[in-house]
């Protein structure tokens, strides 16, 4: 029983320094060390910056038109600022022929400042993005997709941030729709709360692919069948000797609905994109090249680990109670019948049970997969969204 209990205790710990002891150090870490000083853009300049947004879609003309409307509705001034919109080449073939060349808006008028492209081949969002950067003018780069919107000051903090020439690209924050109370909200508030104070210390270990900013000539062109751009694209900048803000004001709003299936495919694809970064960028998992070497391990590798340790939770856990049945029988089955009776007269929690179950092992699955699809070198997994 002692074996037993030892085992499970180790896998709580470990769950909880990976989810919550990293972030924990993290956020003392930044509130001890004095914060970056990163200048505000004031309201009037003689010369604002050029900023190219560049949207890499497979969507619907009525997506796109409505995302590129979005992204023009900004405080950003109109003569500073324009517009790539890049087909991936893979959905080329389909794309309607007046969603090339001319970017012709809901009303039937053509937009100057927005060009339409067909990505790279072979095809892919990394070769979509590559073909927009190389005919950009921005000296600023705005990566966007399609599904999300902006702020009209998005744009205007995220190159606030830009403004620090320490700073090599600056992520904004991903607000999700819904009630905000479903374990994927609690993770986003983490998660931003974590990427925060990782830029406070040094830099955000990546970026919201949603919605960031960088310098236009520190673009790292994107080897083809690249999964995480907003993971590649940072951590080759912070080994390039850059730093990573994050802007918690910058916001892009997905107000989709997120439900547990949904959501492990896109953390498979996530976390089979983390391996796949290991292999095009080895350096990052190396002390001497990565000066955030520890940060990456902690916020991106480690939890990788989590099903290892919480199957060890699982066993362990039946082993115990198992040992418990036989040494004091009577008062284990009377708290297994309390906690029971608890879960039944009491909806909230019953719900809340459930849902930490079913979103809990969603994520576990969606670990899994991703480690697999790494192993076995399986990169295919980019879709739009």
């Amino acid at each position: 029983m002692i074996a037993a209990a030892l085992l499970f205790a180790l896998s709580i710990v470990a769950i909880g320094a990976i989810w919550l002891g990293y972030p924990a150090l993290m956020l003392l870490w930044a509130g001890v060390r004095s914060r970056a000083n990163v200048p505000h853009l004031p309201p009037f300049r003689a010369a604002w910056p050029r900023v190219t947004a560049v949207l890499a879609t497979r969507e619907s003309p009525a997506v796109v038109r409505a995302r590129v409307a979005n992204l023009l509705d900004t405080e950003w001034p109109a003569d500073a600022l324009d517009v790539i919109v890049t087909i991936d080449a893979e959905a080329a073939a389909c794309a309607p022929a007046d969603l090339e060349g001319t970017f012709v808006r809901a009303d039937g008028s053509a937009a100057d400042n927005v060009r339409v492209i067909v990505g790279d081949g072979p095809g892919g969002k990394a070769c979509a993005l590559n073909a927009a950067v190389r005919i950009a003018r921005g000296d600023l780069l705005l990566m966007a997709d399609s599904r999300q919107r902006f702020e009209r000051d998005t744009l205007p903090k995220l190159a606030a941030a830009l403004g620090d020439a320490r700073f090599g690209a600056a992520s904004g924050a991903l607000t999700l729709g819904g009630d905000g109370r479903s374990p994927v909200h609690r993770y986003w508030a983490l998660e931003k709360r974590l990427r925060h104070a990782e830029s406070l210390v040094h830099s955000s270990v990546g970026v919201t692919g949603a919605v960031y900013a960088l310098r236009r000539a520190l673009w790292p062109t994107l080897p083809a069948g690249t999964i995480l751009d907003d993971v590649y694209v940072p951590m080759a900048l912070v080994l390039a000797g850059h730093r990573i803000a994050f802007v918690p004001d910058a916001i892009a709003t997905d107000v989709r609905d997120f439900d547990a299936s949904a959501e492990q495919g896109r953390k498979a694809r996530t976390l089979t994109g983390v391996l796949q970064l290991c292999r095009l960028l080895p350096d990052v998992l190396s002390p001497a090249r990565n000066p955030i070497w520890g940060r990456f391990i902690a916020h991106k590798l480690l939890r990788l680990t989590t099903p290892l340790w919480a199957v060890l939770g699982a066993v362990s856990g039946a082993w115990l109670v198992a040992a418990l049945l036989l040494e004091y029988p009577r008062p284990t089955l009377l708290a297994l019948g309390v906690a029971a009776l608890v879960l039944v007269l009491v909806p909230p929690l019953r719900r809340l049970t459930l849902g930490v179950l079913r979103w809990g092992l969603a994520m576990q699955v969606a670990t899994v997969k991703g480690v697999l699809n790494g192993a076995r070198g399986r990169w295919a997994v980019w879709t739009s969204r």
